[in-house]
C-alpha cells in the first residue's frame, strides 16, 4: 500500500453494507483466540452497541477496542520509518464510530501524535464526530500536513440509511465538513463507493459535490463498488431485498470481478472529475 494505516477498532457499528472489511474482525479474533469468539485478549476489550438488528453480523455488533493504542503507539511510533507516506486513520473501520465516545481511542491517538513533528496525517470517517477533535485538530496542524476525509456516498438520507444502516445522515456530515474548514482544518469529501445504477448519476453526483462546496469541502476523491470475497456475501443479498431490480445484474457481474468493468470505471471517472472541475475542488 501506499500508506501506512492505523484503526483504534476492529469492527464497526455504522454496519455499511457493502464494506470491504468485515473479515478483519473475524481475523482479529480467531487470532487472539481460535476457540473463543468472545475473546479479545489483554489490550482490547468488546464493546457490544444497544439494540443490534436482526441480520447483523459480530462484525457491527462487537467491537474490539484497542484500549493501550496510545501508549503502544508512543513507544513505537518512528516518523522516519513513514518515508514521507501518508498515516491514515480509519481505512478498515470508522476511528468516530459511536465506541468512540465511550473509549475515547482516537482522541487518545491525536493527542498521542502532538509529541511528533513532521507527519502527514489524514483521518477518513462517516461520523460528525470528529468535530469534537478540532482543538486537537488545529494544534496538531501546526505540527503536521492534517486532512480530513468525510465519507458521503449520497445527499439522499432515506438511500444512505438503506445502504449505511447506523451512519450519520449526509446532513450531519456536511455540517462536519464546514466546522472543520471554519477552523481552517483542509477537509473534504470521499464519494466512495459510488454504486452502478444507485448513487452515480450525473445530476445527484453534481448536487453532493455542489453542497460540499457550500460546506467547505477542499477536495473530492471517488471510487465505483468493490466487492471483495468478504462485502460481496455481505451485499448482494441485501441488494436482492432492498434493489431487486438490480440483483441479477450485479451477481452476475460480481460473480466474475471485484470491480466493476473498465468501460463503466472510465466514464465515471470523466463525469466525476468534469463535476469537480465544475465545482471548483480537487483531487485528494
Amino acid at each position: 500500500m501506499g500508506f501506512w494505516s492505523l484503526n483504534p477498532y476492529i469492527g464497526c457499528e455504522f454496519g455499511c453494507t457493502y464494506c470491504y472489511a468485515r473479515d478483519t474482525h473475524r481475523w482479529a479474533v480467531e487470532r487472539v483466540s481460535p476457540k473463543a469468539d468472545e475473546s479479545t485478549g489483554s489490550d482490547m476489550r468488546a464493546s457490544e452497541p444497544p439494540g443490534a438488528a436482526v441480520g447483523e453480523t459480530s462484525f457491527e455488533r462487537n467491537i474490539l477496542v484497542k484500549a493501550n493504542l496510545a501508549h503502544a503507539l508512543a513507544r513505537t511510533l518512528d516518523p522516519a520509518r513513514l518515508a514521507g507516506h501518508v498515516l491514515v486513520i480509519g481505512t478498515a473501520t470508522d476511528p468516530y464510530q459511536p465506541a468512540e465516545r465511550r473509549f475515547g481511542v482516537t482522541r487518545g491517538v491525536l493527542e498521542t501524535l502532538l509529541a511528533f513533528k513532521g507527519i502527514r496525517l489524514s483521518i477518513t470517517t462517516k461520523s460528525p464526530l470528529v468535530a469534537r477533535d478540532i482543538d486537537l485538530l488545529t494544534r496538531l496542524r501546526e505540527r503536521h500536513d492534517v486532512s480530513v476525509n468525510m465519507s458521503i456516498a449520497t445527499l439522499d438520507p432515506r438511500l444512505a440509511r438503506r445502504l449505511e444502516a447506523r451512519s450519520a445522515v449526509p446532513a450531519a456530515r456536511l455540517r462536519a465538513v464546514r466546522q472543520l474548514a471554519d477552523a481552517g482544518i483542509r477537509a473534504g469529501i470521499f464519494v466512495m463507493p459510488i454504486l452502478p445504477c444507485i448513487t452515480d448519476g450525473r445530476s445527484e453526483l453534481d448536487r453532493l459535490l455542489a453542497a460540499a462546496k457550500e460546506a467547505g469541502a477542499r477536495f473530492a476523491s471517488w471510487s465505483a463498488l468493490r466487492l471483495g470475497p468478504a462485502a460481496r456475501r455481505h451485499f448482494l443479498p441485501h441488494l436482492a431485498r432492498e434493489f431487486p431490480e438490480l440483483a441479477s445484474r450485479y451477481a452476475r457481474h460480481y460473480a466474475r470481478y471485484d470491480t466493476a468493468g473498465w468501460a463503466y470505471r472510465k466514464a465515471l471517472r470523466a463525469r466525476f472529475h468534469a463535476l469537480r472541475r465544475k465545482h471548483g475542488l480537487t483531487g485528494n
